[in-house]
């Protein structure tokens, strides 16, 4: 899978784009790509990076739109709109990590995956976060991290799942803002779509929630948990979306977290931005 090859219309099909914003962004050498024999072609592991790294910097009308139409291509791979329930768990948080340097960072966070017996390659884990990090930072301002492979790497996983950790020293990450990091988030998820997608709702939750206070004063794992949920509901709200039925189809059972519709109301006045 990392090293397939694309054609113009699976890249524009992937992003959302056009086969002519496609054709612009390869004029403009704005996107990686290659020649072979004539033909345009671009492998599937750039792509995934370098898309990756525009969502990140994405905001407000912009990660609204891509969230927008990825949720149509990924309502045919999901049982239910909401991601979250599906992907964590409190036992998938540390809210007190002891990590105080950046390669510390990713081995817990590695660690921490792992904890979930859905890891096939632990060691793979680390390699491919470690390179991902070479190419270019996944903190943002604000003093949040989203890491994850170079590119969604299906065999290395028993099935997606979202770890997330609040260290107690905040790190010097490579954010673009120059602040240190606190709150790190690990994707790790098979699909390729699936995985842009969850990518943005989180960005979202970051910039229309107070998220990120919330999971700074969270006293244990299943209040973070709990705050993450209200976020994701909060966000879907605002896009006019629905929880959809129960998800299924977890390697593992798990207890499922269902606000009433009064805790979703309380949740709401507690958690979104005024």
């Amino acid at each position: 899978m990392p090293f397939r090859t694309l054609n113009l219309p699976d890249v524009a099909q992937l992003l959302h784009l056009t086969d002519a914003d496609i054709d612009r962004l390869v004029r403009d050498r704005d996107i990686p790509f290659e020649r072979r024999g004539g033909q345009i072609v671009f492998r599937l592991a750039e792509i995934e990076a370098w898309a990756s790294q525009r969502i990140l910097k994405f905001s407000g009308k912009r990660l609204a739109e891509f969230h927008q139409k990825s949720s149509r291509r990924t309502a045919k791979l999901l049982q239910r709109e909401a991601l979250l329930p599906e992907l964590i768990r409190p036992d998938y948080i540390d809210p007190a990590m002891t990590a105080k340097t950046k390669a510390s960072v990713v081995r817990e966070m590695a660690a921490l995956a792992d904890r979930t017996g859905l890891v096939c390659d632990p060691a793979e884990l680390i390699a491919t976060l470690v390179a991902r990090e070479k190419l270019c930072s996944t903190a943002m301002p604000g003093g949040v991290a989203f890491l994850h492979p170079r590119s969604p790497l299906p065999y290395l996983f028993e099935a997606s799942c979202l770890v997330f950790g609040h260290t107690i020293q905040p790190i010097h990450f490579g954010a673009l803002d120059g602040q240190p990091t606190d709150l790190f988030f690990l994707l790790c998820i098979q699909n390729d779509v699936l995985h842009l997608h969850t990518l943005a709702r989180l960005c979202l939750m970051v910039q229309k929630t107070n998220l990120l206070g919330e999971l700074r004063t969270g006293a244990d794992a299943a209040a973070l948990h709990e705050r993450l949920l209200e976020a994701e509901q909060v966000v879907m709200a605002s896009l006019g979306g629905t929880s959809g039925p129960p998800p299924i189809g977890r390697p593992e059972p798990r207890r499922a977290v269902a606000p009433t519709a009064t805790n979703n109301s309380a949740s709401g006045r507690r958690i979104a931005k005024s």
